[in-house]
């Protein structure tokens, strides 16, 4: 077995704070609940993978951890420097959004090899939706530069009250298009409304001060300067100077134009007019949704927008060599496309399946551009391309890969007692009671309603009457990073209501750095004839789900996702120079040749969940 461990020197003793101005004379729309959010402090981030080579100094980044954490990491190297940022957030939608999990190629007999496996949940108290947005978009304000842009795409749940957020936190005045979305997909059997069929778009600035390039739609000649000119067209879709419309006034007034731009007559080969279709307006029909049977674009992830759309957006409002920000990055598409659009960009996400899932795709698409593929669009203007990256993990989010099962991590290492029958509480310790906050994100105020709502108020009754004065419970709220004075305010809020409880705050990043958690995974991986060869691997998680045993697993490589070698790792970075990521039905190849310059070998499996083991070998 594998261990994990966070290690001592990861311990942060001390941390910088960022304050943000707070929002004055704008809109506001108020929920319960709602906290003003002033402040952050920084997040400590982990390198972990590298791929390629930078570009003028520049390696694209992509983060997996809670998207506060990360921004409020980010603040202390990118605060006002981020000229694009394209969000597509949880709507919302009551949704749980699932991923189908397939063996590859063969099939394991006499069970079932396709099962799905929840990829996130959008379900949301309105109030906590809400808070949610509003602390990630103050966020948001302090990353994106005085030029800068930020798209929020959304739909019919939640535009109306993301709108007032957005309007109190850019200002009003600061909202340039609401852009709707209209794709055509299948209806269904709605009888009783209109079916939905679009999504919303909100595109806000930072200033007034802010990039923007006027797009045009690609059916150039359905324009009516097409049309009436058709015939002196050229070269798709230009007017030259030795054939144009000499008798046709609205043109003359353009070959005018250009002989006094220029101080003389056009020559032969001098282009008087190009003409452009239609300029793209607030309402976009001609980019659809993904087809589901499209196997170039489809990716196995749900959500999933077509590159179409963030063509637009990024070629709208960036300029070569802008960067660009997407901290709910789901597949990868806004990264994608930035990486062939030259343009540098960052990205997060909470979900190990998105992480993975960009990682993948953005290592086709820096070996397509390595190859120049003509098939891709390129950026046609010799734009120079940003095509290596590196992968973080922020405040040593990996330890929580998998947060399901986090919390029995915890209960485990820390050694609580368990409380039979009692659903507040996770356990005791020490005469204390532990309550085990979210364990894949910052602990708020927020989360305190649950303890708060459910508190035995019977039993504080009568420990007050027995002993006035005293605490009435002992608590310890375990978190993976908190909110400041996350305990004090739990105290003051039962104060108000006549209890006096005792509340200590255990950040696992700080206060327990010798936490040891175990990794499900196994592998065998030797060196022989030459060459580095996987012999077997177990993912225990994935085995459980597809209710098989290690001995009726036919070909462990059925079970594996992919496989990245590293034949120089330091020790630190995983920095992977093979990467064997086969197509759908195929298999991973499992024997890979050691360069004759190999020396200490890290080798990363991961398999159909996006889980990894990683294994040394000298």
């Amino acid at each position: 077995m594998n261990e994990l461990n966070i290690k001592a020197e990861q311990k942060i003793d001390s941390v910088e704070d960022f304050k943000f101005e707070p929002i004055k004379g704008h809109p506001m729309l108020h929920w319960r609940g709602k906290r003003p959010f002033e402040a952050t402090q920084f997040y400590p981030a982990q390198l972990k993978e590298t791929f390629g080579e930078d570009t003028d100094g520049w390696f694209n980044k992509i983060f997996w951890g809670d998207n506060l954490q990360v921004m409020s990491h980010l603040l202390k190297y990118y605060r006002g420097q981020v000229d694009l940022i394209y969000i597509d957030p949880p709507f919302d939608s009551k949704a749980d959004y699932k991923k189908t999990i397939e063996l590859r190629g063969k099939k394991v007999e006499n069970d079932s090899t396709v099962f799905e496996e929840k990829q996130y949940t959008d379900i949301w108290s309105n109030d906590e939706y809400l808070q949610f947005m509003y602390e990630r978009l103050i966020l948001i304000r302090e990353l994106l530069s005085d030029t800068g842009s930020i798209y929020l795409h959304c739909d019919y749940h939640k535009v109306h009250l993301i709108r007032c957020i957005m309007d109190e936190v850019f200002g009003a005045d600061k909202f340039k298009n609401e852009i709707i979305w209209n794709y055509e997909t299948y209806s269904g059997s709605v009888k009783k409304y209109f079916p939905r069929k679009h999504d919303n778009i909100l595109f806000y600035t930072k200033s007034n001060n802010y990039s923007y390039h006027l797009q045009y739609l690609d059916n150039d000649e359905d324009s009516i300067n097409y049309k009436r000119w058709e015939k002196y067209i050229v070269d798709g879709n230009k007017i030259k100077g030795s054939n144009y419309p000499a008798t046709d006034s609205r043109f003359m007034q353009r070959y005018n134009k250009w002989v006094r731009v220029n101080g003389r007559k056009p020559n032969e080969d001098d282009i008087i007019f190009e003409i452009k279709s239609f300029a793209v307006s607030s309402t976009w029909k001609d980019i659809n949704a993904i087809d589901p049977k499209d196997r170039k674009q489809k990716i196995n992830y749900p959500t999933q927008k077509p590159e179409k759309l963030i063509e637009r957006i990024i070629e709208a409002s960036t300029n070569p060599g802008d960067l660009i920000f997407d901290c709910f990055m789901g597949s990868g598409t806004t990264q994608a496309v930035a990486m062939k659009l030259g343009r540098r960009f960052i990205g997060a996400d909470i979900n190990l399946g998105a992480v993975d899932t960009t990682v993948k795709r953005l290592l086709k698409i820096q070996k397509e551009l390595a190859e120049q593929d003509k098939e891709l669009d390129l950026a046609e203007d010799n734009t120079q391309l940003y095509t290596g990256f590196e992968v973080y993990n922020v405040n040593n989010y990996d330890v929580f890969r998998n947060p399901i099962e986090a919390k029995d991590l915890l209960i485990k290492a820390l050694e609580l007692q368990p409380l039979p029958g009692n659903d507040l509480y996770d356990g005791e310790k020490d005469g204390r009671m532990v309550k085990i906050m979210p364990v894949n994100r910052i602990a708020t105020r927020a989360d305190l309603n649950e303890l708060i709502t459910n508190f035995p108020y019977a039993i504080f009754d009568k420990r007050n009457n027995e002993a006035p004065g005293k605490p009435v419970e002992l608590i310890t709220l375990v978190c993976m990073g908190h909110e400041p004075d996350l305990g004090a305010a739990l105290e003051l809020e039962m104060r108000k209501s006549g209890y006096s409880i005792d509340v200590e705050v255990l950040d696992i990043m700080r206060d327990k750095s010798d936490l040891e958690f175990k990794r499900d995974s196994e592998a065998d991986v030797i060196i022989e004839g030459g060459k580095l060869v996987v012999r077997d691997f177990y993912p225990m998680n994935l085995l459980q789900k597809l209710s098989l045993q290690k001995e009726s697993v036919g070909d462990w490589r059925e079970l594996t996702d992919s496989i990245k070698i590293d034949f120089n790792y330091d020790g630190a970075v995983f920095t992977p120079t093979m990467v064997d990521i086969p197509a759908k039905n195929e298999l991973v190849k499992g024997s890979y040749p050691i360069p004759a310059d190999a020396a200490t070998i890290r080798v990363k499996i991961t398999d159909l969940l996006s889980e990894s083991i990683e294994v040394t070998v000298e």
